[in-house]
């Protein structure tokens, strides 16, 4: 693409990239998200090519010749459709089929029935209680979302800069840089209600205001795409799938805050994120949208990628900027703040990747629109990562204010093998638990922090009847004392007390007055640790207390566990009744724990027994279980 220099440049090539949209008799969206790369989507890509005769990774070309030629076939790779549980996915624009779990060898049957015949393959469809789904947007998993985040994800080539300005990509910025001026920017973001979709939901044009009107001139905008909460992969597939969103709200930022310099900070861990961040980020200096004098209107801005390590606490505002500078990744006191000595000690405006990528749409269709979705005080939608105990794991999106029971059992269909719901865990190590009685109450900044709880970054991970909530309690709680960075005493400190605790619970060592203890240092650490990340390390805990403190005396006082996940609180039996005598069990047996005589049941010595479960695991008669 040759370097656009003013407005018409940019409108004449959006609309050649739409043409040639409309123009293509067939469109084949391959899923190339972390997930369906990992099932084999590469594979499926390059047979797809092979079959339609397109050469793989091929740069668009605008071809004249090819206008209006209703054979011409088009093969992608698309980012995350969301739909993980069914991966890899394929879809068929212009009939909107998706198919599942497709392998390679499907793609000719694929490429005979619906490329050339225009077809479905019944048998790659999604179906549900007989009913099959030829278009994906009837799908109850996506009939029950509003994509607007993550519309283009799974919708457009995610490695050219072509497919994003067919789907009005920079349209925002060029609405921006010749009719707007940066106060009004500021102020359209700010009257949005637009809150930080990373953690605590900030609003994000108060940032902006306060950047904008610091005296020192040189400013930087940075994103944070440190994603790393367990379970949440939200800003990863907004990476993966449509870069040129995110950069577009970066751009934005930098002119309405007078900054000539961006940041993303991204995980190490998310190597295909950052691959196509690069190719985005060039291809974009290669337009003329990125660099010097963009567009000819004399505004000027650059974007360099930093690579994290993996440090959980970089996630924090002045860790991450530390770590760009090259300096330890550890939070510092406050204030001042971000917004007043951030990035090289200059103002600083810090948004993650979903809330960059939010910009674009308010700056095109207003305050207004944005305020017409979700809650008063919680506009707009949230994107969310849905894995555990659940049907459909996957990314979703869907207007702040939609409940926890339209989220697990319309969108995400309901709990594996048909078992109770028992809570779910939200905003990561940094969150709470939320129960049945919650079920039915809006999702949304405020009434989530009333309940001791949070967003976070959006990871909801679903747990069943068979969930112990002290064995999720350590587990987070393990997760965050590894991940302290060990500055402030509460954090280093109370954590590992904390977890030490912990551990004598689940291995059958605590007693009634360590769970008093337990509430005591997590109450200190959430009103003393320094940053925010370790204000909130004890959330985890203080909520499955709270609500599910009858496993914790289960736990201690008749040592216990219901749900037999801490083994040193159960023991495995043997049934007489069901014990054939084969001694299979106790020749699996590593220790030499069961005993008996052919033919007559065999009994397991509880003092020798090291509940590796093999015994369970060799029977054919099911006499063996937890007790």
């Amino acid at each position: 693409m040759n370097k656009l220099k003013t407005r018409k440049d940019l409108t004449d090539i959006r609309a050649q990239a739409q043409k040639r949209i409309a123009d293509i008799g067939c469109r084949i969206l391959i899923c190339a998200g972390t997930g369906c790369l990992a099932g084999g989507s590469q594979k499926i890509y390059e047979k797809m090519c092979e079959l339609c005769g397109k050469s793989p990774g091929a740069e668009i070309v605008f071809s004249p010749e090819a206008a209006h030629d209703t054979h011409t076939t088009d093969v992608q790779k698309s980012g995350c459709h969301g739909f993980c549980e069914m991966g890899p996915l394929v879809r068929i624009e212009p009939y909107n089929y998706l198919y599942i779990k497709v392998k390679p060898e499907d793609c000719e049957e694929i490429y005979n029935t619906t490329v050339i015949g225009g077809k479905p393959v019944e048998r790659l469809l999604y179906s549900i209680d007989g009913v099959k789904y030829p278009a994906q947007e009837d799908i109850p998993f996506y009939a029950g979302q509003m994509r607007l985040v993550l519309k283009n994800c799974g919708r457009i080539g995610a490695e050219h800069i072509e497919e994003a300005l067919a789907f009005d990509g920079y349209k925002a910025l060029e609405k921006a840089l010749f009719t707007m001026t940066p106060e009004e920017v500021v102020n359209v973001i700010y009257d949005s209600g637009l809150r930080g979709r990373g953690g605590g939901g900030f609003q994000t044009g108060y940032k902006w205001k306060q950047v904008a009107r610091q005296p020192e001139k040189i400013r930087y905008v940075v994103c944070n795409g440190d994603e790393g909460d367990p379970g949440a992969f939200m800003d990863r597939s907004v990476m993966e799938g449509d870069p040129h969103k995110m950069l577009e709200g970066m751009i934005i930022a930098g002119y309405a805050v007078g900054a000539s310099e961006g940041y993303i900070y991204v995980r190490a861990e998310y190597p295909l994120a950052v691959s196509r961040l690069k190719t985005a980020i060039s291809q974009a200096m290669d337009a003329g949208l990125l660099g010097d004098d963009i567009l000819g209107t004399g505004f000027s801005f650059r974007i360099h990628i930093n690579k994290g390590a993996g440090a959980f606490v970089c996630g924090e505002g002045s860790a991450l900027t530390a770590s760009i500078e090259g300096e330890r990744g550890m939070p510092r006191t406050k204030p001042p703040r971000t917004v007043e000595q951030g990035l090289f000690g200059k103002p600083t405006v810090l948004n993650n990747v979903e809330t960059y990528a939010n910009v674009p749409m308010i700056i095109q269709n207003g305050s207004d629109w944005f305020h017409s979705i979700g809650t008063e005080k919680s506009p707009g939608t949230k994107a969310f990562a849905v894995t555990g105990s659940i049907n459909n794991t996957g990314l979703i999106e869907v207007p702040m204010g939609t409940t926890l029971r339209e989220i697990i059992y319309d969108i995400g269909g309901g709990i594996k093998g048909g078992k109770k719901f028992k809570a779910v865990q939200i905003g990561g190590p940094s969150g709470g638990c939320l129960i049945s009685t919650d079920l039915d109450d809006p999702l949304d900044f405020d009434s989530l922090s009333r309940k001791g709880a949070m967003i976070g970054s959006g990871g909801l991970v679903v747990m069943d009847e068979d969930t112990c909530m002290v064995e999720v309690a350590r587990f987070f709680m393990n997760f965050t004392q590894n991940e302290s960075c060990g500055k402030c005493v509460p954090c280093r400190e109370g954590t590992m007390r904390m977890l030490e605790i912990l551990e004598d619970i689940v291995h059958g060592r605590g007693t009634e007055d360590q769970l008093a203890l337990l509430e005591e240092l997590g109450n200190a650490i959430k009103d003393t640790a320094l940053c925010g990340l370790g204000k909130s390390a004890s959330l985890p805990v203080l909520s499955t207390l709270k609500v599910f403190r009858d496993e914790y005396l289960e736990h201690v006082r008749d040592k216990k566990c219901r749900t037999g996940t801490c083994k040193a609180l159960s023991s495995y039996v043997i049934s007489p009744s069901l014990c054939r005598g084969c001694s299979k069990c106790a020749r699996n047996c590593p220790v030499g724990a069961i005993t008996g005589e052919l033919r007559s049941p065999y009994t397991i010595d509880q003092s020798k027994c090291i509940k590796c479960g093999a015994c369970a695991g060799n029977c054919a008669f099911g006499a063996i279980s937890l007790a």
